[in-house]
């Protein structure tokens, strides 16, 4: 049988203190070997100054951010009057063909890459909301990686598989994830040819897209056997972990609780999984 590898990965990190101290904990007291840090977070300094010292190994990833904060650059397509983003995945979808839209973006990423690679050499790069999946922003994201020397970029390909759970499935956010299960595949299909012309890593599939909002240990073992019959490859498992000290139900508390999951991570190893990060790639 061929070596299987799975990446639980952080995304998100930097965004608040809740989420550095996840990436922490999970780090410390878990199995998170893998995260990916925002530019633009309103932590950034409190990850790369108090976090990343405390997490000497652990695999850091560019999370390009287009829709959420202030941008670190100026730019009068990017955002409204306040100053912050204004486009969801949608809008920038239909913008992207622009090339005054995609040079603005460009200008955006290179200063958010540049500003995590003063702190620590990135492993990989992905994006808040797959938005780095759009195709033309796609091809930019590679180039950019090819230049920054990042040898790993995420892409969004996940295995459909349902879970015997009524309240997983009966909810308006899964036939919301179904749809953007199915865009995220066909897209991935289309990137994967640019991945190779830049000579760039991936993972093979995810893990995280048809119950995002709704992980737990039943439902990532559940993915994770989807694949059970196929080996060399890597998957990646997306969360968004939080650990909150008061509202122990909240979605991000609950995958916080999976990065330290001694069950679950012997499950994974029983699976014929390696645990792994980006830089196993």
């Amino acid at each position: 049988m061929g070596l299987k590898k799975f990446i639980l990965n952080s995304d998100n990190f930097g965004l608040s203190p809740d989420y550095n101290r996840a990436v922490l904990n999970g780090y410390n007291n878990g199995f998170l070997k893998s995260a990916s840090i925002t530019a633009n977070g309103a932590a950034f300094d409190a990850a790369v100054n108090e976090i990343l010292p405390e997490c000497q190994k652990l695999s850091v990833g560019v999370h390009l951010n287009l829709t959420a904060g202030k941008p670190l650059t100026y730019s009068d397509c990017l955002t409204d009057d306040a100053g912050n983003f204004k486009h969801s995945f949608f809008s920038l979808f239909l913008n992207a063909g622009k090339e005054s839209f995609l040079k603005q973006i460009e200008k955006e990423f290179r200063a958010q890459i540049e500003k995590i690679s003063g702190y620590v050499k990135p492993s990989h790069i992905d994006s808040s909301g797959d938005v780095h999946c759009i195709p033309q922003i796609f091809e930019l994201t590679c180039r950019l990686a090819a230049e920054y020397k990042i040898p790993c970029v995420r892409t969004a390909f996940e295995e459909f598989y349902i879970v015997p759970d009524l309240k997983s499935n009966l909810n308006i956010r899964y036939p919301l994830n179904i749809l953007r299960l199915i865009l995220l595949n066909s897209l991935t299909l289309k990137n994967r040819s640019v991945l190779q012309k830049y000579g760039l890593k991936t993972n093979n599939y995810i893990v995280g897209v048809t119950y995002a909002g709704m992980m737990s240990n039943k439902i990532l073992e559940a993915g994770l056997k989807t694949l059970s019959d196929e080996d060399n490859f890597s998957v990646e498992g997306v969360i968004y972990p939080a650990s909150y000290l008061r509202n122990i139900n909240d979605t991000h508390s609950k995958e916080f609780k999976l990065t330290q999951d001694k069950l679950l991570e012997d499950t994974i190893y029983r699976m014929g999984y390696e645990i792994s990060s980006h830089k196993d790639i």
